[in-house]
This record gives C-alpha cells, sequence and structure tokens, in this order.
C-alpha cells in the first residue's frame, strides 16, 4: 500500500475510533432508557459511517459484521424492530465485537469469533417481520411464475420498484420549485461491490423530507442477463428547497465517487450547468448541479449570500501540534530573556508586552486546538458498570460532573487505564451489597460520582463512592503479611490509604474478573505519575472513598511568582496567591517545635518554611522578620509559606520533569528563566498535602 493509502487509511481509523465513541454513547443511552429517534440514528450512522469505510479500504470480516449490525440499527431506526431490552443488550454485546473486529482490521487484535452474535441479530432481523409477512401474504399477486419458477423483474417493477418504494405520487410543485431540490441518483458498480446499499441512502433522503419522484428502470436486464454486483436503477428525487445542500451531501459520503450523484435545484436562473458523468446518464429537464463539481463550480445560490456559515475542518497530526505548542514556549522564553535584559522604557519601545499578549493569545489557540471534552473518557463507564454491577449483583448509580471539561487529546489517551482501575476498585472494595447497605441505613443502590475540573495549570479527575470506605485495620495487616511494611510500621491515615497503590498489594481473598492480582492501584499510580501527576486519596469508614488524579497540562503558561530561598529560584503560581506580607516581630508564633503559624486579622494561619519542606540549608533557620510569608490558597485551606524574597512576577513556560527526570512530589514542573536558569515551579496543593514529609530537590534546580 503506497504511503498515501496509509494515511487516508489512518484517518479511516480515527474516524473509527469516533465511530465507536458515538456508538456507545448511544447504546449505553439506550440502555438507560433513551431510544429518541436521535439517539437510534446516532449509533445507525456511527456504525454506517465505519461500514463504508471497511468496504473501501478492502477490511472483509469488518465490512461483513458491520453491515448485519447495520441491518438491526436500520429497522430499529425505522420503527420495525422495537428497540427492547433484549435487542439493546445484543446490540451492545453487537458492538464490542465491532470494536474488536476494528483493532483486527489495525493489526492490534486477532480475528473475534462473531459467530454467536452475528447468529443473534440474524435472529433479530428475521423475527421482525411477522406482521408484514402476514400483509404481504393477504395481498393478491397479480405475477405470473416463468419456467423456471421466478417472477418475471419487469412485471414486478410496473407497481413497485425492486427496492420496495411505492408510487408516492407527490407532486414537485409541493416542495416550491423556485427552490426546491432535485437529486438523481445510481450506484456505480464499485459502490455495490463495496457494500453500498442504496435502499439506506434514499432512507436518509426521506428522513431529510425527500421524496421518490421517478424511479428510472429502463436498463434493468432479463433476470438471466442480472449481474447481482451490477446497479440499473437510476432514482429521482425531490427535497424541500428548506434543506442545507450540506445534509443531502451527507447521505453520499461513502457512496463511490463514479456514482451518478446530481444535486441541483428544480428551476433556477441561472445558465444551466452541464457535467458529464461516467455512465452518461439522461439528464433532467431542469439544470442539475453534479456533485462531484460542487467543490469546483460556483453555485448559483452560495451560502455567504444567505448569511449562512459553512463550517469547515481538517485534520492535523498531533505531533505537529506538539512542535508548535514547543515553538510557541520557545517564544515565551525569549520573551522573558528580553524582560530581563531592556529596562522597562526599552520594553516599551519595543512593544514587548503587546508581544507577551499575543503570544498568549497564540498558545491558548494551540491548546485550544488539541483540547478535547473529557466526555470522551468518561463515556466508556456507564457501560463498564453496567457490566460491574450485573457481575457483582450490585445496585449502582453513575453521577457524572464536568463532563464538558476540555482536557489535552494527549491526557484523555492515557487515563483510560488509571480510570477504569479506579472504577473497579469503587465497585469491588467500595460499594456493598444491597442487602449490606439496607443493614446500613443506606440506600440499596450504591452512586459513584466522576467529577472533572481545572484549577488553574492542573486538571483534577475525581472517583468518588459512598460505600464501606477503607478498612485501614485489613489494608494494614495485608501490607504487613506481603511485606511491605514492617510489622512495628507506624503510618497515619493518610500513609495506610496510599498502601493499597503499592505493587502486589490487594484485599481480595480471591482472584476474579475484576480484582485481585494486585495491580489495579498500582497501575492507576505509575500511570499517573508517569504523566507528571499524582494520586490523592481520602476515605472515612462507613462513607466512601474518593480517588483524585491531578494531572497537569501537557505545555502551559502560567502567570508565576519567582521567589528566592537558599539560593534557590522557584515558581509560585499566581492563581494560588493570596497575599504577601512582611511580618511584624511576634506576629509569627511557633506552636510547636516543628511548626509555626502567623496571626492575621485575628486568625491564625499555619505556616510552612519552603526551605524545611526541600530540605535546603536546615541548620539555617533565617527570624520571621528577615522573610517574607506568602498567603496562599490550598486544597488545605489557607497557608503561609516563608521565603526567603521574592525577586519577580513573569509568564512562564511549564516543562514536565518526568521527561528529563522523575516526578518529585510538591512540583508541576520546571521552567527555563530570562538568564538561562532553571526555576521548579511549585504544586502548592501536593506540597501541602503531607506536610511531614521533606522532599529533597538538591541538585535538581540550577
Amino acid at each position: 500500500m503506497s504511503d498515501e493509502l496509509d494515511e487516508i487509511q489512518a484517518i479511516f481509523f480515527e474516524e473509527c475510533a469516533e465511530g465507536l465513541a458515538t456508538a456507545e454513547q448511544g447504546l449505553s443511552a439506550m440502555a438507560a432508557g433513551d431510544v429518541s429517534a436521535n439517539t437510534i440514528a446516532g449509533v445507525f450512522r456511527a456504525v454506517h459511517s465505519i461500514k463504508g469505510g471497511s468496504g473501501a479500504f478492502g477490511h472483509a470480516a469488518l465490512l461483513a459484521f458491520s453491515h448485519s449490525f447495520e441491518n438491526v440499527l436500520d429497522e430499529v431506526r425505522g420503527g420495525v424492530i422495537p428497540p427492547t431490552a433484549d435487542v439493546t443488550k445484543t446490540m451492545l454485546a453487537a458492538f464490542d465485537l465491532l470494536s474488536d473486529h476494528v483493532a483486527h482490521a489495525q493489526g492490534h487484535a486477532g480475528a473475534p469469533d462473531d459467530t454467536r452474535v452475528l447468529a443473534e441479530l440474524d435472529r433479530i432481523l428475521q423475527a421482525k417481520g411477522s406482521a408484514p409477512a402476514a400483509a404481504a401474504e393477504s395481498a393478491p399477486t397479480a405475477f405470473a411464475a416463468d419456467e423456471m419458477g421466478f417472477v418475471p423483474v419487469f412485471a414486478m417493477v410496473e407497481d413497485l420498484d425492486p427496492f420496495g418504494f411505492e408510487p408516492v405520487g407527490v407532486e414537485l410543485e409541493d416542495f416550491d420549485p423556485p427552490n426546491a431540490w432535485t437529486i438523481r441518483f445510481r450506484p456505480s458498480r464499485a459502490a455495490m461491490a463495496n457494500g453500498a446499499e442504496p435502499l439506506l441512502v434514499i432512507r436518509e433522503l426521506e428522513e431529510l423530507g425527500a421524496t421518490v419522484e421517478a424511479v428510472d428502470h429502463d436498463d434493468l436486464p432479463g433476470l438471466r442477463d442480472l449481474d447481482p454486483e451490477d446497479a440499473y436503477i437510476i432514482w429521482t428525487l425531490a427535497a424541500p428547497g428548506t434543506l442545507e445542500e450540506s445534509a443531502i451531501v451527507e447521505c453520499f459520503d461513502f457512496v463511490a465517487p463514479d456514482s451518478i450523484i446530481e444535486i441541483g435545484r428544480a428551476a433556477s436562473a441561472a445558465a444551466p450547468l452541464k457535467v458529464e458523468t461516467p455512465d452518461a446518464a439522461p439528464s433532467l429537464d431542469a439544470p442539475i448541479v453534479a456533485l462531484a463539481a460542487v467543490a469546483a463550480v460556483s453555485k448559483p445560490e452560495p451560502q455567504e449570500m444567505r448569511g449562512e456559515a459553512a463550517p469547515q475542518s481538517i485534520r492535523v497530526d498531533l505531533t505537529k501540534l506538539d512542535l508548535l505548542l514547543n515553538l510557541v514556549g520557545e517564544l515565551v522564553i525569549r520573551g522573558s530573556i528580553l524582560a530581563d535584559r531592556l529596562s522597562l522604557r526599552e520594553q516599551e519601545r519595543v512593544e514587548l508586552p503587546e508581544l507577551s499578549r499575543l503570544t498568549r493569545d497564540i498558545q491558548d489557540t494551540v491548546m485550544s486546538l488539541r483540547a478535547q471534552p473529557i466526555r470522551q473518557a468518561f463515556s466508556r463507564v456507564p457501560r463498564m458498570l453496567r457490566d460491574l454491577a450485573a457481575e457483582t449483583r450490585k445496585q449502582i448509580v453513575l453521577e457524572t460532573v464536568g463532563e464538558q471539561t476540555e482536557v489535552d487529546k494527549g491526557v484523555i489517551e492515557k487515563i483510560g487505564d488509571p480510570l477504569t482501575h479506579m472504577i473497579r476498585n469503587a465497585v469491588d472494595h467500595g460499594i456493598e451489597s444491597p442487602e449490606e447497605r439496607l443493614a446500613a441505613g443506606k440506600p440499596a443502590e450504591g452512586t459513584i460520582r466522576l467529577i472533572a475540573e481545572q484549577k488553574g495549570a492542573r486538571i483534577f479527575i475525581r472517583v468518588s463512592d459512598d460505600g464501606r470506605g477503607i478498612d485501614r485495620e485489613r489494608v494494614y495487616a495485608k501490607a504487613v503479611e506481603k511485606g511491605i511494611i514492617a510489622p512495628d510500621a507506624v503510618l497515619s491515615d493518610g500513609e495506610i490509604d496510599q498502601l493499597i497503590c503499592a505493587p502486589g498489594f490487594s484485599t481480595a481473598e480471591t482472584v476474579s474478573n475484576i480484582s485481585g492480582r494486585g495491580v489495579g492501584m498500582d497501575v492507576v499510580r505509575s500511570n499517573v505519575e508517569a504523566l507528571g501527576g499524582r494520586v490523592e486519596i481520602s476515605s472515612v469508614p462507613g462513607r466512601g472513598t474518593s480517588f483524585t488524579m491531578a494531572l497537569p497540562l501537557t505545555l502551559a503558561i502560567l502567570d508565576g511568582m519567582i521567589l528566592r530561598c537558599a539560593g534557590q529560584r522557584f515558581v509560585l503560581p499566581l492563581a494560588n496567591v493570596v497575599e504577601a506580607v512582611r511580618p511584624d516581630p511576634g506576629q509569627v508564633k511557633p506552636m510547636s517545635p516543628t511548626t509555626e503559624v502567623i496571626e492575621m486579622r485575628g486568625l491564625f494561619v499555619p505556616v510552612r518554611r519552603l526551605t524545611e519542606l526541600f530540605g535546603l540549608a536546615a541548620n539555617d533557620r533565617r527570624s520571621p522578620e528577615e522573610s517574607l510569608v506568602i498567603i496562599v490558597d490550598s486544597e488545605a485551606g489557607n497557608v503561609g509559606l516563608m521565603v526567603d524574597t521574592i525577586e519577580d512576577r513573569r509568564e512562564v513556560v511549564v516543562k514536565s520533569l518526568d521527561e528529563n527526570l522523575h516526578p518529585i512530589r510538591g512540583l508541576g514542573g520546571a521552567t527555563v528563566l530570562g538568564d538561562g536558569s532553571i526555576a521548579l515551579i511549585l504544586d502548592v496543593d501536593a506540597l501541602l498535602a503531607t506536610t511531614h514529609h521533606t522532599f529533597s530537590i538538591k541538585g535538581v534546580a540550577a
């Protein structure tokens, strides 16, 4: 296969991924009771698109399976097959196999065994037609069979075309001739060979309000000469003039380009446009604009003249966006260098502030190109929960918050496994059985909440449940049994909770399909830390557990305050800063040998020395009056950070530490300052979450 075809096929598989996500979301909604026409049509279109592309690239197994799946969906969409729980369950199973077929076509998995599901789809398809069959039997048969027992095709066409469309008797005048659309369609032999079904295209057009005006079957041969892989019928349809041309064109997305596809106004003041087609089909009396010529020929009534916007999109390789982001980051660093070397008057003269603003706008625009709603990751959860609930016989309700929160596409792709393991852990270890919950005074249904939100340069994804919480005594005992901790180890509640993320740790007594192998939460922590993030665990016995993934943006330009402590420079995100204070004598008071507070307007705020948190100059304990206290807002509330001095306020580029070093708790990344030195960026929430830890960073910063 040529490089060009490889690229096109890569785009097809990207579209497959999007189609599968849409289908899964729609089928999940159907399983939850949403059987609206829009939901069913969305699933049908997704499967239809996958089928069309698979035929074009010769993926025969994928084409055959998606074709069977599509047939059932089409009948459900048409109201012939009711979307019962049994039908929806079968379609969910078919969706799983469709995903497996796509993976096989990509070369990522072996060929799936679809025999059972295909038989189930065929059973549903065959069972739907009892009423229509009865009606057909009661209708008089006006056709005589030939000597071989076949009904003459020409006789049948007189009253009903070969694809089952009865004459509708609608005059073109009903559609307001000056604006009505006229459509002529005949699939090519190549289209039929790729699995095209004219019936489905016609039905899509009918759903838009089009009606079949005429069926030209003059080229239809006798039965002995009929080639089942060729097409002989030309349909002429009339559609309301209020339709967007793009909506009509979309119905032909996966029809081979050498087919006859002509779309035009039934009457127009513009000069007729003649377009040659491969099959030299007879033209209509009204002028027709061929679909193949739409992009090259000015249309009689362009959308701009009608005041309508024509949205356009283009696919871009993510590596190109990564490169663009890096270049923007380099631009910010160069701006920082200029700011260090130029005086304020010189900066104004060369319009450096305006350059910084434009740079930020470019960065925000590029980030928005990569951003995707986290709904794409959340959409997999409802189906997973239904399967887990059925396997564990538990009743579970899912609540989601912040589905529209936009996350870098790379993050969405990498949080799938951590999210799966956290959901499994919540179902297996967190949510109790209905009997246990009722005995504890809880509702029989357990609740799992998925929450996503962005704070500054970080994305927070939280999975919480209202289950039994972490049994810390059992966790501690299991950790001792597995040799993870010493028998005499003294741990806080938070440290015990973190033990469930240790490699090989599991409290399950037996290995099941859900848990027991000791790899679940370890995978969560490893994957999240590989992204430069962290995992926070909080639990209240009897009330539930919450897992929070705090993930950094792949690249961000943030406003920061440059601090100096013991000769090291740090960047504190301005989003966390409340105020800065030069303490008066006696304003900072010791509460114990290791804790201090600062009195602020009648309130006492805990103070943490940054030098002690990072183990810098431990023997050099400055007096508070010689330092600055910066009050920061964190998940633990307001806390004072004691530093030596504040040097500057600056826009900085966030660079991940895990790519060049390793994740360090309390640090959100690093940046290059204008003089070429490196400054570490503080992650305030992580830094203050476990304040009794000392985080060594010696040798990291320049």
